[in-house]
């Protein structure tokens, strides 16, 4: 199982210069991430909309794919719950000071270690560099800008 932080997902959703790499790479992997991904991907489709990335037919298009990919469990959500929250607080903590991780990195890098989907698929550094860490494997192996 690998754990996809949001960024990731939309990487899949929208033709980015990792896209392909991506998608080669995942193929055939089971993948998880977090209900915290549903509003967080809405929000990245609306802002690559805003910023002429993508047309309103391609950001209600890759809407509908996400939601399918989550009905149908191609990729996995778990319930962000009061351990998750509790968690990431206890992420944050052991990431401080050498780390400055946001909330919700934080609250994904915990349900990545708490659900051990591992190998955690991100390419934010600030996660990377927690995850780094924590000692939770991370992929890809190189850090992409």
């Amino acid at each position: 199982m690998m754990y996809l932080d949001s960024s990731i997902i939309v990487k899949l959703l929208v033709d980015e210069p990792e896209t392909k790499a991506l998608v080669t790479a995942l193929v055939g992997q089971a993948l998880s991430s977090c209900e915290l991904a549903i509003p967080e991907v809405r929000s990245a489709l609306f802002g690559k909309e805003r910023e002429k990335c993508i047309s309103t037919a391609q950001r209600e298009a890759a809407w509908r794919l996400f939601l399918d990919r989550v009905r149908s469990q191609e990729i996995e959500l778990y319930p962000v719950s009061s351990t998750t929250l509790s968690k990431a607080a206890q992420v944050m903590e052991r990431c401080h000071p050498a780390v400055a991780l946001r909330t919700l990195d934080a609250i994904h890098t915990a349900a990545c270690d708490l659900a051990q989907d591992f190998p955690l698929c991100t390419t934010d550094k600030r996660m990377r560099d927690a995850a780094a860490l924590l000692g939770i494997p991370i992929f890809p192996a190189e850090e992409v800008s």
